[in-house]
């Protein structure tokens, strides 16, 4: 198994058992816990996401705006011909999440589906506690909420690009992390 998709299931599996470490504490121990659980959440959808556009990027028949997208990479026009700069080249973690899924599983994203609404509210938490400007309440129904919603998204990613199902899934919000 690649070091990076090792490095994935171990950041799921830690945000997991800092929310169940977050069940077992009191109010201050609890918010912080709860942070590190959303945002170790985030980090591993992150690397997830990254692992299977690592995937793909050895395939030959990729654009230019494709290598973009999935290396997250800047790209100029040099000699007549679009190239990768050393750049980084940020995209929303939901379009570059969208254009995996369409481009390599023959099936358009369902935004209908439950986890897709999960995902965007956590997005939508993560982001006020990222970038705040109130304060911002998080309580352990928004992380089991957000940690189910980003379990079930890679599950989506991997049945429509691996058609196979997330392995870790099966676990739900069960951490096999003992610290």
């Amino acid at each position: 198994m690649p070091e990076v998709d090792q490095f994935s299931r171990s950041l799921l599996e830690e945000a997991k058992r800092f929310l169940e470490k977050a069940l077992e504490e009191e109010a201050e121990g609890r918010t912080a816990f709860l942070h590190a659980a959303l945002l170790l959440a985030f980090s591993a959808l992150e690397a997830h996401l990254n692992a299977v556009a690592g995937d793909f990027l050895a395939r030959k028949d990729l654009s230019i705006l494709d290598r973009s997208i999935l290396s997250e990479k800047d790209f100029k026009l040099e000699g007549g011909d679009f190239v990768l700069k050393e750049g980084l080249k940020m995209y929303r973690l939901e379009d570059r999440f969208e254009f995996i899924y369409a481009k390599f599983s023959s099936s358009k994203l369902d935004k209908s589906a439950g986890w897709w609404a999960k995902l965007k509210a956590a997005l939508q938490h993560r982001n006020q506690l990222v970038h705040p400007k109130e304060v911002t309440k998080t309580t352990p129904e928004i992380v089991e909420s957000a940690l189910t919603g980003i379990i079930e998204a890679i599950d989506a990613l991997y049945l429509a690009v691996y058609r196979r199902p997330f392995p870790a899934k099966t676990r739900g919000l069960q951490s096999i992390s003992t610290f």
